[in-house]
C-alpha cells in the first residue's frame, strides 16, 4: 500500500474530515447540483425556530440545565436508572472509587450505544418490574440497561457489573433475541448484526490492550486516556477528545463490516462514496476522494462516554468543537419534515417504495440518496445550532451542539415525525438497518 493511500485512510477516520467531506455536499447544494435533493436554505429560519420553541419549552431560560446528547438519557428512560446503580456500587461493603464506577459506567455506555442502532418500527422492550414499554433507542437502552445489571455481558461471575471480551464471546443472535425480548411477534431490525457487532466487540478489546488492558474491558480506556492527560496547576485532569476519538477509531475498527467502503483493502467503517463528487468533479478524481465519513456509532459513543468522564472524574475535555452532529434519522428527518431538504420529484426508483400507498422509499444505508442525506444533516446541524445561538443570545460556550442534538434537534426530529406520521412515528425515509449503522 502507497503511503499516499495510508495517509487518506488516516485522514478519512479522523475527527475534521468528516465536517470537510460533508461542507462539499453542501457546497454542491448550495449551487442545486445534488443528485437526489433539492436545498431549501429559507426554510431554515423555521427549522431554527422550531427547535428555539422546543428548548423553550422544555428549558425556559435555564439552558445551563440542559444535559448533553448521550446515553445516559436513554438508560434513564421513564424514570433514574444509573444514579440509583451508582448508589447501590457506592453502598456495597467494599465500594468501588470513582475511577471504577467511571470504568463500568464506560463499558455500560460502549455496549449500550453498539446495541443502538435502529430497531424498526415494531419491536418493544417491556421492563417486567413495572410493565413499562419503551420502543427504538429508549428501548434498546432499558434493554441493554438491564443486560448488563444481569451479566449478561461479564465474565466475571463475581462481578456481574462489567463486560468483558470473556462475557462478550458468549453472545450470540439467540441469546441477544431473547433478552432484548425479540420474535416473531415483536421483530427487531437488525438482531443478527448487532449481536455480531458485540461478538466482535469481544475480539477487538483483546487485540488491543493499550487501551483496553489486560483484563480487556472497554472501561480501561479512563486508564489509557488518564496515561494521555495534563493536568493543571489547579490540580484539574484534562485530556482532549481526539485522544478518545483516535481510542475507539483505531482500536474497534475491526468491529464493522468487512463489507463496507474500502481502500487499499482496509474497511472504512461508517465511510461511503458519494456519487455527487465523483459526478460533479471537471476531472477524474483519486480513489477515496469521492468518499464521505460519518462514523455515526463512533460519535454516538464519544459523546456518550464523555459524560461520564466528566461528570464522575470531573474531568475537563478539551478541543469538543470538532464533534459533529449525528448523521442518523431523526436530525435527518428534521431536516426533511421542515422543507429545508426535500427530495427530487422521481429521483428514486419506484422499486424502493414497498407500499404503494406510502410516499416513503425504503433505502439501504449505502444509497447515494442517504450518503447525501446524511452529509447534508452534518452541516445543517451545525447552520441550526448557529441559528438558535443566535435567537437566544447565546455562545457555542454557553450552548453547545451536544445540548443542541439533545434538547432540540434529536428531539425535534422525533416530534414532528409524530405529528407527521402518528401510525408509526417514524422518519420519511425508511433506512435498511442491519444494526451497525443506525
Amino acid at each position: 500500500m502507497s503511503s499516499s493511500v495510508q495517509q487518506k485512510i488516516q485522514y478519512l477516520r479522523t475527527l475534521p474530515a468528516i465536517r470537510e467531506r460533508c461542507n462539499k455536499v453542501h457546497t454542491l447544494a448550495q449551487e442545486g447540483k445534488l443528485e437526489y435533493f433539492e436545498y431549501h436554505p429559507e426554510k431554515e429560519a423555521g427549522a431554527v425556530n422550531f427547535c428555539t420553541k422546543i428548548i423553550q419549552r422544555d428549558f425556559g431560560t435555564n439552558v445551563e440545565s440542559i444535559p448533553p446528547h448521550g446515553r445516559w438519557r436513554h438508560l434513564d428512560a421513564g424514570h433514574p436508572r444509573i444514579e440509583p446503580l451508582i448508589a447501590k456500587w457506592k453502598s456495597a461493603p467494599f465500594p468501588p472509587d470513582n475511577k471504577e464506577i467511571c470504568r463500568r459506567l464506560l463499558d455500560l455506555f460502549l455496549v449500550s450505544v453498539l446495541l443502538d442502532a435502529g430497531a424498526g418500527n415494531v419491536w418493544k422492550y417491556t421492563e417486567h418490574s413495572n410493565d413499562e414499554v419503551f420502543s427504538r433507542s429508549e428501548g434498546l437502552g432499558v434493554a441493554s440497561f438491564h443486560m448488563f445489571s444481569e451479566g449478561f455481558f461479564s465474565g466475571d461471575k463475581g462481578q456481574p457489573h462489567r463486560v468483558d471480551a470473556r462475557g462478550l464471546s458468549r453472545v450470540t443472535p439467540e441469546n441477544t433475541g431473547i433478552s432484548m425480548q425479540a420474535s416473531e411477534a415483536n421483530p427487531m431490525s437488525g438482531l443478527e448484526g448487532r449481536a455480531m457487532l458485540l461478538f466482535k466487540l469481544g475480539n477487538a478489546l483483546r487485540s488491543n490492550p493499550t487501551y483496553f488492558g489486560k483484563d480487556a474491558r472497554p472501561g480501561n480506556l479512563v486508564d489509557y486516556l488518564e496515561s494521555q492527560s495534563t493536568v493543571s496547576s489547579a490540580e484539574t485532569r484534562s485530556v482532549h477528545v481526539s485522544v478518545l476519538w483516535h481510542a475507539l477509531i483505531d482500536g474497534l475498527q475491526a468491529i464493522w463490516p468487512t463489507s463496507r467502503t474500502a481502500l487499499g483493502g482496509v474497511p472504512l467503517g461508517d465511510v461511503w462514496p458519494c456519487a455527487v463528487l465523483a459526478t460533479s468533479s471537471p476531472q477524474p478524481l483519486a480513489d477515496g476522494d469521492d468518499f464521505v465519513p460519518f462514523h455515526k456509532l463512533t460519535g454516538w459513543t464519544t459523546y456518550s462516554l464523555l459524560e461520564a468522564l466528566q461528570k464522575v472524574l470531573k474531568w475537563e475535555i478539551a478541543g469538543l468543537e470538532h464533534l459533529t452532529g449525528l448523521p442518523e434519522y431523526r436530525n435527518g428527518g428534521l431536516l426533511l419534515d421542515l422543507g429545508v431538504l426535500s427530495l427530487r420529484a422521481g429521483a428514486i426508483a419506484t422499486s424502493f417504495y414497498p407500499d404503494p400507498s406510502s410516499n416513503i422509499p425504503r433505502l439501504p444505508p449505502s444509497h447515494p440518496a442517504i450518503v447525501e442525506w446524511r452529509a447534508m444533516t452534518v452541516i445543517e446541524l451545525d447552520r441550526i445550532a448557529d441559528g438558535i445561538r443566535a435567537r437566544l443570545g447565546l455562545t457555542s460556550a454557553q450552548l453547545t451542539l451536544a445540548q443542541v442534538l439533545e434538547s432540540a434537534t434529536w428531539k425535534g426530529g422525533r416530534e414532528i415525525a409524530a405529528q407527521k406520521r402518528p401510525e408509526t412515528k417514524g422518519p420519511p425515509i425508511d433506512i435498511e438497518s442491519d444494526g451497525t449503522v443506525f
